[in-house]
């Protein structure tokens, strides 16, 4: 193979950057491609942590899951037209739920957005997602970082004050998670050794 045959031939975006039709129209794109501020962004490959850590937290919550919310692992959520990110777990309202070839949801129908940080996508899933996911009005967050010498997860549960429009850290779970809001959650973070 030469080089002139090894050519790629990269997008070149719009002068506003990309929009939310642009993701799901643009031909060829990779599995996960999200949309940040205008801009495409790729996921590279993901650590055995990751995949996981969102089986836990889906089999989790969709334990006690009552019948008018359902769980979601990396569907895209539309908050405005220059981002549609993809949270790792979403809960949704279970009316937002259309058909098997669903490819969105709104934001407005996200109760809760969770962000498992893998080492390409730090500072998105710490910093610009969660103040993006706050501002479009999602009431809860979690952030799932791996810790300890173990590699355990450690989640950071958030509720979005409505005074302020931004999440307030309300707890740090380290072998269990057991919370009372968006509904009743208890899952044992211990069991990630089981999967």
């Amino acid at each position: 193979m030469t080089a002139e045959s090894a050519e790629h031939h990269w997008p070149v975006p719009p002068p506003d950057g990309y929009t939310v039709d642009d993701l799901f129209t643009l031909p060829d794109l990779p599995p996960h491609t999200e949309l940040i501020d205008g801009s495409l962004v790729f996921v590279g490959p993901q650590r055995d942590f990751h995949s996981v850590v969102i089986d836990l937290l889906v089999n989790g919550l969709r334990s006690t899951v009552p019948p008018e919310l359902k769980v979601r692992r990396e569907m895209t959520v539309v908050i405005d037209k220059r981002n549609g990110p993809e949270p790792d777990v979403s809960v949704v309202r279970a009316e937002a739920v259309t058909g098997r070839r669903q490819t969105r949801y709104a934001a407005a129908d996200i109760l809760l957005a969770i962000e498992v940080v893998s080492p390409d996508s730090e500072a998105r899933d710490r910093d610009a997602k969660p103040h993006k996911y706050a501002a479009a009005g999602i009431p809860h967050f979690w952030l799932v970082e791996m810790a300890g010498q173990d590699d355990a997860p450690v989640v950071q549960v958030y509720e979005r004050g409505e005074a302020t429009g931004t999440y307030a850290l309300t707890g740090i779970y380290h072998d269990r998670v057991k919370v009372s809001v968006p509904y009743p959650i208890d899952i044992d973070l211990t069991a990630v050794d089981e999967l």
